[in-house]
Order: C-alpha cells, then sequence, then structure tokens
C-alpha cells in the first residue's frame, strides 16, 4: 500500500491565519479534501481499505447457508463484516498510511507548515470516518440487492455504531503507527494483528464453536464486542447504548492507544 506525494498539501493555509475557530475549521476542511483525494486516487488504498470488506461479505454470503443460528446468514455476514471494515478502515488503514507518511518524511515536511498538527490528525480522522460510513452504506446496499437482506430499523444507532467504530479502532491505529518501525513491515504487522482477531471476533461466521482458548482470547478483543453489538443493531434493532459495558469496551481499547501514541507516537522517519 503506497501513498502519493500530495498528502498533506498545505499551500492555500500558508496564507490564512489558522489561529481563530473559524479558520481552524477552515484548515480542517481543507486538509479533509486533500485526504481524501489521496485515497480515492490510491487504487491499492482504495482496494485495501475500502472494497476488500465488501467483496468479503459477497463472497461469504454466496457460500453460506441460507440460516447461521436461527437469523438470515446474509444479515449475520452483514453485521460481521460492518465490525471487520471498521477494524480494517480505522485500524488497519490509519496505521499503515501514517507509517508510510512518517517513514517517507512526509509527516516531518508537514511539521513546518503552518498546519496544526492536531488539525492534520482531526482531518485524518474524519477522513476514515467518511470512508467507513461510504463502507458501510455500500454493504447495507449490496446486502440489500444481492441477497435481499432488509436494511437497519435504527439508522441513529447504526451512525452511532460507526463513530465508536472510528473512534474505537482509530485508537488502535495511532498506537500501532506509533509503535511500527518500518514502512516495509507495517501491512504485515497490522494483517498478523488484523485477522486473527476477526476470526475469533465472529466477523467471518459465527465464533461460539471454537476452542474455548480462543474463545478467552476474543473475551477481552475490542472487535468481538463491536461485533456482537453490529448484531444487537442490525439484528435485533436494538440502542447501541442498551449494552454499554461494550460499547466501553471498544473506547477503552481506543483510549489505550490513544495513550500510547501520545507517549511514542514521531513525526520524524524511525529508520533514518
Amino acid at each position: 500500500m503506497t501513498e502519493h506525494s500530495g498528502v498533506g498539501s498545505t499551500e492555500p493555509l500558508r496564507s490564512g491565519g489558522v489561529g481563530s475557530a473559524g479558520a481552524g475549521v477552515g484548515t480542517i476542511v481543507h486538509q479533509l479534501r486533500v485526504e481524501q483525494k489521496v485515497f480515492w486516487r490510491n487504487r491499492e488504498s482504495a482496494v485495501f481499505v475500502f472494497i476488500f470488506p465488501v467483496l468479503l461479505y459477497v463472497l461469504l454470503a454466496s457460500v453460506y447457508g441460507r440460516r447461521i443460528e436461527g437469523y438470515p446468514s446474509e444479515e449475520v455476514l452483514l453485521a460481521g463484516l460492518l465490525g471487520y471494515g471498521a477494524a480494517n478502515t480505522a485500524f488497519a488503514g490509519l496505521a499503515i498510511s501514517l507509517v508510510i507518511r512518517r517513514e517517507s518524511g512526509l509527516l516531518k515536511r508537514l511539521r513546518a507548515t503552518p498546519l496544526p498538527p492536531a488539525q492534520y490528525l482531526t482531518a485524518a480522522v474524519t477522513s476514515i470516518l467518511v470512508v467507513f460510513t461510504l463502507q458501510t452504506i455500500t454493504l447495507f446496499a449490496i446486502g440489500r440487492i444481492a441477497f435481499g437482506a432488509p436494511l437497519p430499523h435504527n439508522a441513529a444507532s447504526v451512525a452511532m455504531l460507526i463513530v465508536i467504530g472510528v473512534a474505537g479502532f482509530g485508537g488502535l491505529g495511532f498506537g500501532a503507527a506509533s509503535l511500527i518501525r518500518s514502512a516495509e513491515g507495517a501491512s504485515a504487522v497490522v494483517n498478523v494483528v488484523l485477522l486473527p482477531m476477526a476470526f475469533v471476533s465472529g466477523s467471518f461466521g459465527p465464533a461460539r464453536h471454537l476452542p474455548r482458548v480462543l474463545q478467552w482470547v476474543a473475551d477481552v478483543l475490542p472487535l468481538k464486542y463491536y461485533v456482537d453489538l453490529a448484531e444487537r443493531v442490525y439484528l435485533g434493532g436494538a440502542h447501541v447504548w442498551s449494552k454499554p459495558g461494550w460499547v466501553a469496551m471498544v473506547l477503552v481499547w481506543g483510549l489505550a492507544g490513544y495513550v500510547v501514541a501520545a507517549r511514542r507516537f514521531r513525526w520524524e522517519p524511525r529508520e533514518r
């Protein structure tokens, strides 16, 4: 997964006063536009982050039986892939892109521009939120059109679920980016974490029949609780806040990632 050199272009920012609240919002909006342009122009990134969870859903929904534990399989898999999409987009996508930008020297150059670091990072997270929102809409649209899956009954809870996913797994993405040393190893490291976590957490199908030890591992992972939340919201029509403990588990993991990033995040390349 590569990054174009246009990331973080700040030409229009040099003439503006970024100290005021209005100018601060303006710089974030400008950087958000840049982040979106770079993301969609980078085909490798778009395939890895946006398209891959959608492809997995189509493949799995095509081969699974009619029902999974009493629910239509296409609905159970949609909820599971929604969880995988959150982790893949906010955790893996953010971690890989930040490491590549750091090791290429882009983050170091950004520090020399008038763009404040907090506003750059806010724009990066907001861009992830936009991508995951579009991905969620795409999953529901394909589920409805291709497999007859119903649309969610509680749109407000789905929206909150999206925000919770980006906040929680985005924190893990920042934490991972702070620990990964090389751009070459970034994709391997995050996938070694992401794919087993998705498997034991039920993203690719029911995990209740896994060996007990794997279930114990899943019980401490944030993705397991996020998938359970997605199933509760989508399959059961419940409010996302009906299980505050599950929400807290996802957000606590995200907070831990932000704490690691606050202590270890670097703007200069590690391998130079």
